[in-house]
């Protein structure tokens, strides 16, 4: 199987870590990734689109008829991204009069979008095209002794008619995925709130990540698990902001899940730079050792 990867901003610029991770993991389950080098931001799909929309769907179609040249779906990394791309993929294809206006000014550019790929979040690629059983056959290393938090964020599943992933209220991808490692996926009350990177107003959005925190501390969890980075940023250097505000230190080590399944099937936690995280504590980092050692 072969797809265009669409790593985005964040993954290169800050948590390179993130795309060695899903290459181990996609090597070990036999998905070739095709790299475009075109590619441009999404571009963001809150800021820029409220913005500019016209210029939004204009470079979100011009990244996607970059991978329609080579007749591959795109996949990504990111949920931001995702929205973004899912969206103009899925207007685009149905909005005849929307198209040509777009295509008119993608063709100053000698681009085009057709209409002619699917755009996905690479967690729906492993559970519909790879299946979960050959998930559990690639790993090596069970990470029986840890138990993931789970946050899905807000971009993931909604508006549902859209993105296609799962049952926005009541979704099961991401336990089924983390279960697959042989982690415990571990429910906690806010697993579908916001990460709050997308408020405007510094303390709400200080105040949603505190929520959250607070939620996956009483969990009993070991760590909280994701599949966006730029959640991961707002909860993981995010604890450090917390702390200063509301003077409380959660200390929640924060990982993507694809660093977890890289080390389920043999990669080390250093090669993945979980060591690389604000926040992760030695009692984690033991863990995630001593399933590479032990298993």
């Amino acid at each position: 199987m072969k797809v265009i990867p669409f790593w985005g901003c964040m993954i290169p610029l800050k948590y390179p870590q993130m795309e060695k991770a899903v290459r181990f993991s996609l090597d070990k389950l036999g998905i070739e990734l095709v790299d475009e080098p075109g590619f441009s931001c999404c571009p963001d799909p809150i800021y820029f689109k409220a913005a500019d929309k016209l210029t939004w769907l204009t470079m979100a179609a011009r990244n996607i008829s970059l991978a329609e040249e080579h007749e591959l779906d795109l996949i990504t990394m990111c949920s931001g991204c995702t929205s973004t791309l899912c969206d103009v993929n899925y207007q685009l294809k149905r909005d005849q009069k929307l198209r040509q206006k777009i295509n008119s000014r993608l063709k100053n550019i000698n681009r085009e979008f057709r209409g002619t790929i699917n755009v996905r979040h690479l967690v729906t690629l492993l559970r519909d095209d790879i299946g979960l059983k050959k998930i559990k056959d690639s790993v090596k290393y069970p990470l029986h002794d840890i138990k993931v938090a789970i946050h899905y964020g807000c971009h993931l599943l909604k508006p549902s008619e859209i993105m296609g992933v799962d049952d926005p209220v009541i979704p099961s991808i991401l336990t089924e995925l983390i279960e697959a490692t042989g982690a415990a996926a571990i429910p906690h009350e806010e697993y579908l709130q916001c990460c709050g990177k997308a408020c405007r107003d510094y303390e709400v959005s200080l105040g949603m990540s505190a929520d959250v925190f607070q939620s996956v501390l009483d969990s009993g969890a070991d760590c909280l698990g994701l599949i966006c980075p730029t959640c991961f940023d707002s909860f993981d250097i995010g604890q450090i902001r917390v702390a200063r505000k509301v003077k409380k230190d959660f200390q929640i080590p924060v990982i993507y899940y694809f660093q977890l399944l890289a080390i389920a099937q043999g990669i080390s936690p250093e090669e993945v730079g979980v060591t690389y995280h604000k926040i992760m504590t030695e009692d984690f980092l033991g863990k995630l050792k001593r399933v590479e050692v032990n298993a």
